[in-house]
């Protein structure tokens, strides 16, 4: 079938546009509308807040949202929000929250708070000519000429920190950044941020056009590429650990408590130089840190693209969490890069999100970085005590059992002789069909 393409689909009706999809692609099988419709919410002004959240929207995709208790941290016990649809990622946290919930749990520092964003332009001009007339004309009237921009975040204890110039001439010809470092407080200050930087765009284009030391070409030269906040902040950081003494690790899994802090260490080591694994590693890591992020109303797109950038700061992708065995002391950290917000976006309109940040004691943006790095910390280690003990598809096909049986249309009598036949055995794919199959004839 040849699909034609089609003009002002933004401009349809929410009927029109699925009137027009299984025309055009669904072979005219109306049941493919009874699905959509399924998920629309049945309070309209819900389901149209939740429609214009984005654009195109024809219906809701749920993902589950599932509770994680037994979180002690800094003294505080919180139960954390996970919106996740992958199996064993509630569980695990769960575990681990559980396990450090009496050797003193969850601790954490906030490094720093800080925040980039950069005007990228070109301008055929000697560097040292230009640093001149950044430092002693430029530097100010950026600040200047973006006063009533940041009055509000300045009011809140915010707004632009530092202004540099960087020369980066040697990676390509005329190429020079405005580099700002932000303060953004409890919001995650992307369009505050943007905002201040295309001024800056402007400022710089007046200033030079206007200064007399530059010549004509010099002028004409000048090129502001484009203005756009930073999501690699290395320097918006957050750590979180556990520690305790090597007897009080008290392993269920048949292995003493040396020799699983001994297997538990090496395995991060690993990470660490591996860079194969140090992908599956902090994956597993994201896991955590992506279900809260979701479930508080925050980019986790940006938050993985910081992550990983920020694991090969050095030059080869690396583990995110660190490992040490000292006078006894068994001691397991992450530093997270991670910038993120309670107020702002869909922090005041989603009920969930909203709920969430309630759950969690309406937290400060400090807060809640604390918060996921704790959660990815706590993920991290979950995963790597099943690795380096029992494995980890004991523990995972066993949360995945419900979804191989969904497929096969088990009945609740079916599932739970399920839970009961693989209460000592290792599910697997196989195993579950050839069951189902015995069980059925």
């Amino acid at each position: 079938m040849n699909h034609r393409p089609v003009d002002g689909f933004s401009k349809l009706s929410k009927q029109r546009k699925i009137d027009w999809l299984i025309s055009e692609y669904l072979y005219e099988d109306r049941s493919y509308e009874q699905i959509l419709q399924q998920y629309w919410n049945n309070d309209p002004d819900l389901q149209k807040l939740h429609e214009e959240f984005s654009e195109n929207t024809i219906s809701n995709f749920y993902m589950p949202y599932g509770i994680a208790p037994n979180f002690l941290i800094d003294g505080r016990l919180l139960a954390l929000p996970m919106a996740v649809e992958e199996s064993s990622v509630v569980a695990a946290a769960s575990k681990s929250a559980k396990f450090w919930l009496h050797k003193g749990g969850f601790k954490t520092t906030i490094i720093n708070t800080k925040k980039l964003g950069h005007t990228h332009f070109i301008m055929e001009v000697e560097p040292h000519k230009l640093q001149h007339f950044f430092n002693f004309k430029l530097k100010q009237k950026l600040f200047d000429a973006t006063q009533e921009i940041t009055a509000n975040m300045r009011k809140r204890g915010g707004g632009i920190l530092n202004i540099r110039l960087i020369d980066k001439t040697a990676e390509m010809p005329h190429y020079f950044q405005l580099k700002a470092s932000f303060d953004t407080v409890d919001s995650m200050g992307a369009n505050f941020i943007n905002s201040v930087l295309e001024q800056f765009g402007k400022t710089l284009k007046e200033e030079v056009n206007n200064d007399e030391d530059f010549t004509t070409q010099e002028k004409d030269s000048l090129q502001i590429v484009m203005n756009i906040l930073s999501n690699y902040t290395p320097d918006c950081i957050v750590r979180a650990e556990v520690s305790c003494k090597i007897e009080e690790l008290n392993d269920d899994s048949g292995i003493s408590n040396e020799e699983f802090a001994t297997k538990f260490k090496r395995a991060v080591s690993i990470a660490e130089i591996e860079p194969f694994r140090a992908t599956t590693h902090n994956k597993g890591i994201m896991n955590g840190v992506d279900a809260v992020v979701i479930a508080t109303g925050n980019d986790f797109r940006a938050t993985e693209a910081c992550a990983h950038a920020y694991a090969a700061k050095d030059g080869q992708y690396k583990s995110l969490t660190h490992c040490t065995i000292d006078n006894g002391l068994f001691r397991f950290w992450i530093d997270l890069p991670i910038s993120v917000g309670v107020v702002g976006g869909l922090t005041n309109l989603h009920p969930l999100v909203k709920f969430s940040l309630a759950l969690l004691g309406k937290p400060s943006a400090k807060e809640l970085m604390s918060i996921l790095a704790v959660s990815g910390l706590a993920q991290n280690f979950a995963a790597l005590r099943s690795l380096v003990t029992t494995g980890i598809q004991k523990g995972h096909m066993k949360m995945h059992l419900f979804n191989i049986l969904n497929q096969m249309g088990a009945t609740e009598e079916e599932k739970q002789h399920f839970v009961t036949y693989f209460k000592d055995k290792t599910v697997t794919h196989h195993e579950v069909i050839a069951e189902l199959n015995r069980l059925r004839n």
